[in-house]
C-alpha cells in the first residue's frame, strides 16, 4: 500500500537530528522582540570602506562568471603571503583552497577525509556545526570536555577520549565561546598527541586576528611534525568584520589539499569573484591596520566588561574573539544559562547565548556569552538594561520576580 508523506513528515525524517541553531533561535527572538542582539556574533559597522569599494568595483569591471574552482590565483597567493608575514608559515598558493565561508571549509574537510567509523576528537565547548557535520560524514565524535575558568587541555583528557579508531582532531583556536587563546604548552601537547597517534588536525582558526592584551595567535600547523598533517581554516568574514560575505579558505599540504578541493567542487564549487578580489586586497594591508582593528575591538570589550562589572556582574577573562562570558552565580543570579537568556530577551530586551548550547552533553550551565562587536551606544544601552534586570533578580532572590 502506498503511503502519502506530507512535507512535515518529510521534514521530520530528514531534519530530526538537525535542530535550529541557538544562534538563529536567539536572533529570531531579538528580531521579534526588538531586543539588542548580543547573541549572534556580527558587528554593527559596515566593514572597511576600501575593501567594500574594491568589491563594488570588481563587480562592475571584472568577470562575474565562474572563477577557478579552487579560488582566484590572486587570492590563493594573498592568503599564503599573509600567513608568511603574520604567522611565519611557508605556504604556497597551491596549498590554499578558497571556500564559501569557514563552515563550508569545515564541511569540505570532513567530507573529504572522514571515512565511516572514523573517530574525530573534539574540544568542548565547541562550535555547533562540528557535530552534525561529523555525523553526516559518517564519523564518530569523541568529545574532550573542558571546564571553566581555565579551560585547560590535558594529556589525561585526550587519552581518555581517544581510541585506535581515532583519526582526526577538530579544534577551534582562538576559542569561541570561551574567548581563550590556547597556550604554547597546550599547542605542543596537541601536536605531540597528533604525531604519536597519527592524527590529522583540522584547525578552525577564524579568530586568529581577533586577539587582545598583546596575546598573539600561534597556529598548530607551525608545531613540530604538524606541517604535513594539518588543515588550517581561516575566514575573511571575521578578519574584516564582513560576516555576510562568507569568504573562507583551507590550507594544507598538497596531498591533503587535493582531496579537499575534490570535496569543495561538489559543495559550493566556487565563491563570488568580486569578493575574492576584495579579500585579496585586504589581506595585503600593513600590520598596523590589523593592530588598529584589534585595538578597536579591545576597546569595545573593555567598555562592555567595565560597564557590566560596575553593575555587579562577574565575567571570565577574554583574550580573543568578539565574546565575553558572564558567570551567573558569581553575579548573584540564581538561574541557569538557558533560563537567564530566555528571561533577558523578553524582560530586559537583550539577547545572549547560553554556554550549555556549545556542549553535546554534560554542559556547563552557569555561563552566558555576550557579543561586544557593537557600537558604543548599543553596548551602553545593553549594560543599562542588564543592570536593571540584575537588580530585580537579586532583589527577588535571583529569579527576577
Amino acid at each position: 500500500m502506498e503511503t502519502d508523506m506530507t512535507s512535515a513528515d518529510l521534514g521530520h525524517l530528514v531534519y530530526r537530528d538537525m535542530p535550529t541553531t541557538i544562534f538563529e533561535h536567539m536572533s529570531a527572538l531579538a528580531r521579534e522582540t526588538g531586543a539588542i542582539n548580543l547573541g549572534q556574533g556580527f558587528p554593527d559597522a559596515p566593514g572597511p570602506a576600501d575593501i567594500l569599494n574594491v568589491a563594488a568595483d570588481a563587480l562592475l569591471s571584472r568577470s562575474n562568471q565562474y572563477p577557478p574552482m579552487a579560488g582566484l590565483p590572486e587570492l590563493r597567493a594573498a592568503v599564503a603571503s599573509h600567513y608568511a608575514a603574520h604567522q611565519g608559515l611557508a605556504l604556497t598558493a597551491q596549498e590554499v583552497i578558497v571556500t564559501s565561508g569557514a563552515t563550508e571549509a569545515i564541511a569540505a574537510t570532513l567530507l573529504a577525509l572522514v571515512q565511516p567509523g572514523d573517530e574525530v576528537l573534539l574540544l568542548a565547548p565547541l562550535y555547533d556545526a562540528y557535530l552534525p557535520l561529523i555525523e553526516r560524514a559518517g564519523g564518530v565524535a569523541k568529545v574532550v570536555r573542558l571546564t571553566p575558568p581555565e579551560w585547560r587541555i590535558t594529556q589525561t583528557a585526550l587519552e581518555a577520549a581517544a581510541s585506535p579508531r581515532s583519526r582526526f582532531l577538530l579544534m577551534n583556536n582562538p576559542v569561541n565561546p570561551t574567548g581563550i587563546v590556547l597556550r604554547e604548552s597546550e599547542l605542543a601537547l596537541l601536536a605531540r598527541f597528533c604525531v604519536d597517534r597519527d592524527l590529522i588536525a583540522i584547525c578552525d582558526e577564524v579568530w586568529e586576528h581577533l586577539t587582545y592584551d598583546r596575546v598573539r595567535h600561534h597556529p598548530l600547523m607551525a608545531q613540530p611534525g604538524m606541517r604535513e598533517r594539518t588543515v588550517k581554516i581561516g575566514s575573511a568574514g571575521k578578519i574584516f568584520s564582513l560576516t555576510g560575505w562568507k569568504v573562507g579558505w583551507m590550507c594544507a599540504a598538497p596531498p591533503i589539499a587535493t582531496l579537499l578541493a575534490r570535496a569543495h567542487q561538489f559543495l559550493t564549487f566556487t565563491t563570488p569573484p568580486n569578493l575574492q578580489w576584495a579579500v585579496a586586497k585586504g589581506l595585503a594591508k600593513p600590520a598596523l591596520w590589523f593592530d588598529a582593528m584589534r585595538a578597536d575591538y579591545q576597546a569595545s570589550r573593555d567598555r562592555l566588561v567595565t560597564g557590566l562589572t560596575e553593575a555587579g556582574f562577574v565575567l571570565l577573562p577574554a583574550q580573543a574573539t568578539w565574546f565575553v562570558c558572564v558567570d551567573l552565580p558569581a553575579s548573584g543570579i540564581a538561574m541557569d544559562d538557558v533560563a537567564f537568556c530566555e528571561r533577558i530577551v523578553h524582560e530586559a530586551g537583550v539577547a545572549a547565548i547560553p554556554i550549555s548550547a556549545f556542549y553535546p552533553d554534560e554542559p556547563v550551565t552557569h555561563l552566558v556569552r555576550l557579543c561586544f562587536s557593537k557600537a558604543d551606544a548599543v553596548l551602553d544601552e545593553a549594560v543599562a538594561r542588564l543592570a536593571a534586570f540584575r537588580q530585580r533578580a537579586v532583589a527577588a532572590g535571583g529569579e527576577g520576580r
